[in-house]
């Protein structure tokens, strides 16, 4: 019985040790099952991290390739002025770099992307910006990046880096034309711009408009042929020829200036380039907005209704106004702050001040559906012209060698991308009917902007504009940064992937071949170089030339100047006279508060930078204190005051003498006006000495 008893017990024990076993192995399946889920999530997020990491490196990589483009861009600048070789400017050097390391990313280097799943139906009516994946319980958001053809869905994975260093079409419009357009209104040189300014306006308005709708015309003209022909794959509007239109018809001739500054080439032709290529970029900006915008009643967009012309005509106007008065409005807001607080005792955070004001007046107009183009530029000449006079020295460098080199960096990058898109961009489309269709069009359009206008302007100029300066001007028409910029930031349709890849070639072309035959074209021309601006005004003094410009100056410039000088520099600036001497009586108090403490300090020594340039301009009167001088369009100069008045004649040829050398002064019961001059002309010997009074 004992026996038994003992194995009956170790059963039960055996039984209990199973059935513990068991319990035990049933737990640890639960507690293994409970913990997979946050041990995969680990592991999820370790490859996440080293993916993170992975695409860091890359993004690293591709901006090294940018960096490395520029400092060779550089160096070999320095070989070339070094060597006085005139033929390639930096920006078509620039192009070249980009074209070799594109060719090198597109059949060189391979870097496959990591897909190891593609699901290539997926059952949505649209092509939403976001998309939000439901993948067993956690969502994932994805981003659109843009259509691809059946044909290169195997494409898609070929090379991770082609992606990589094609840019956001933003990243051009917001961070790398602002200081572009800002430095060229902030280094305007007013005043051989002013001079020539209603010849400058036709250029940059009509002139826009003309080889606008010439290229546009054309290349309607082409895609008919093109359709009939069977060469065209997908559709192509007349609105989208209008576009393309717009945006070849930006100039900018950054080479054949560059080349002009440094050999010193007449300065009536210099502001003519100059002057057009900053005003038409704007007007090509607003234009191209007002043409994407026109809109018929209907179902089919692209009829003509003459409503809807009118429209966008209103827009064009109401956007280009919106936008000036923007620019103007930042510029006069930074002048005020600038002429009331003390930041000039801290250059550095006046530098900055002004940095973040100008850049913020391009943002903020495109943020209220403006053009941040036309706002920036006028907001760069407002900045000249006002808060320019408010900075400590310290601040007026800074500002100025600080756009300078953003200038030079952001266009030499815009110039190596160029070169690097042609290579790396994935949805080109060229059709050899349409390029070469383009460059005629291009050609006969900047043809009908110069010689007909020129034509026209030089029937009301006595200072005509010559054969050779057409010509010149016809030759000089480059396009670049702002043409590209404006092609790439709508690549989504056949016929913009068109446009954008025929636009590179028309840019490669005028900067190869236009900027670099500048020089040759001087020569054949017979253009003068070596000119300096001072010595210009001496030797057209001495002739009949000089005289005749008086009588064609501007007579609204006049009446704007007297208004600016006796009233918005006194405001805005420490500048000018002060406001208690040109406001009546009744403004007293308020004259008061607004002329600074150092306009009054400044009440000896007046100082403006236009003067030289207004006083040839007739009809002027400068109001300082008590006196008044005055000059009319025959060059008569009289001075008087509100007791008496006394007047002192001199002859025409006098008066130009004495606004074109050396730093002469008019000396008036102890007001001195100082004419900004070159130190490097010596004064003349005169018979009538300082005016005194």
């Amino acid at each position: 019985m004992g026996f038994r008893l003992t194995v009956n017990s170790a059963k039960r024990a055996t039984r209990i040790l199973w059935l513990l076993l068991l319990v035990s192995l049933s737990v640890c399946i639960c507690v293994c099952r409970a913990s997979s889920p946050e041990e995969d999530s680990a592991m999820e997020n370790i490859v996440t991290e080293k993916a993170a990491e992975a695409s860091h490196r890359q993004d690293s990589a591709d901006l090294l390739i940018f960096i490395m483009l520029l400092t060779l861009t550089i160096l070999t600048i320095w070989l070339f002025k070094h060597r006085r070789f005139r033929f390639l400017h930096e920006t078509g050097l620039a192009m070249i770099y980009g074209l070799l390391v594109g060719v090198v990313l597109r059949y060189g280097i391979h870097v496959p992307r990591d897909i190891s799943n593609i699901t290539l139906s997926c059952p949505v009516n649209s092509s939403p910006a976001t998309l939000l994946v439901n993948v067993s319980g956690k969502y994932y958001e994805y981003t659109l990046k843009g259509e691809i053809s059946a044909t290169e869905v195997d494409e898609v994975q070929d090379n991770e880096m082609l992606r990589k260093v094609t840019f956001d079409p933003e990243v051009f419009f917001n961070i790398l034309l602002p200081p572009i357009i800002f430095h060229a209104g902030y280094s305007l040189k007013r005043r051989h711009f002013f001079l020539n300014m209603g010849s400058i306006l036709a250029y940059a308005f009509l002139g826009t408009l003309v080889s606008c709708f010439i290229i546009g015309l054309l290349m309607y003209g082409c895609v008919m042929l093109m359709k009939q022909v069977g060469q065209l794959d997908g559709d192509f509007f007349f609105t989208d020829c209008l576009f393309f239109g717009a945006i070849v018809s930006a100039t900018d001739p950054v080479t054949v200036l560059a080349i002009f500054n440094e050999l010193h080439v007449d300065v009536d032709l210099y502001a003519l380039l100059f002057g057009e290529s900053v005003l038409n970029d704007a007007v090509a900006v607003v234009l191209s907005s007002s043409i994407v915008a026109y809109q018929p009643q209907g179902d089919n967009s692209h009829t003509f209704e003459v409503m809807a012309v009118l429209k966008s005509f209103g827009m064009f106007l109401g956007v280009f106004s919106g936008s000036f008065a923007l620019g103007v409005a930042t510029g006069i807001v930074t002048a005020l702050v600038t002429k009331f607080t003390k930041l000039r005792d801290f250059p550095l955070l006046e530098t900055a001040l002004f940095f973040l004001m100008s850049w913020s007046t391009f943002l903020l107009a495109e943020a209220c559906g403006f053009t941040g183009v036309v706002a920036v530029l006028f907001c760069g000449i407002t900045q000249a012209h006002y808060t320019f006079n408010n900075l400590s020295p310290d601040s007026q460098d800074r500002t100025k060698q600080l756009f300078e080199l953003l200038n030079f960096l952001a266009e030499n990058f815009i110039f190596s991308y160029m070169g690097l898109t042609l290579f790396t961009f994935q949805n080109h489309v060229f059709n050899p009917m349409f390029i070469v269709g383009a460059f005629l069009a291009v050609f006969l359009g900047r043809a009908a902007n110069i010689y007909p206008l020129s034509f026209l302007l030089n029937l009301g100029r006595r200072n005509k504009i010559r054969s050779n300066f057409q010509h010149m001007m016809m030759f000089a028409g480059l396009r670049g940064a702002m043409t590209f910029a404006l092609s790439i930031r709508d690549t989504a349709t056949y016929a913009r992937q068109m446009m954008f890849s025929t636009t590179l070639l028309v840019v490669f072309f005028t900067v190869w071949i236009c900027g670099g035959g500048t020089t040759q074209m001087l020569s054949c021309q017979r253009i003068r170089v070596g000119v300096d601006s001072d010595q210009d005004n001496v030797s057209i003094a001495e002739g009949s030339e000089r005289r005749s410009t008086k009588q064609e100056s501007a007579w609204l410039f006049r009446i704007w100047y007297n208004f600016d000088h006796n009233y918005l520099k006194p405001i805005l600036t420490h500048s000018g006279p002060p406001l208690t001497a040109t406001l009546p009586v009744c403004c007293g108090p308020l004259a008061r508060c607004l002329t600074s403490p150092q306009a009054y300090e400044n009440e000896c020594q007046l100082r403006d930078d236009d003067s030289d340039l207004i006083l040839t301009d007739g009809d002027i009167s400068l109001t300082y204190g008590d006196i008044t001088v005055s000059t009319d369009a025959t060059g008569a100069h009289t001075s008087g005051g509100l007791a008496s008045t006394s007047a002192g004649a001199a002859t025409s040829e006098d008066l130009d003498r004495e606004l074109t050398y050396g730093d002469h002064e008019l000396v008036m019961r102890g007001t001195r006006l100082v004419l900004p001059m070159d130190d490097s002309v010596p004064p003349f010997t005169d018979s009538h000495p300082h005016l005194r009074m």
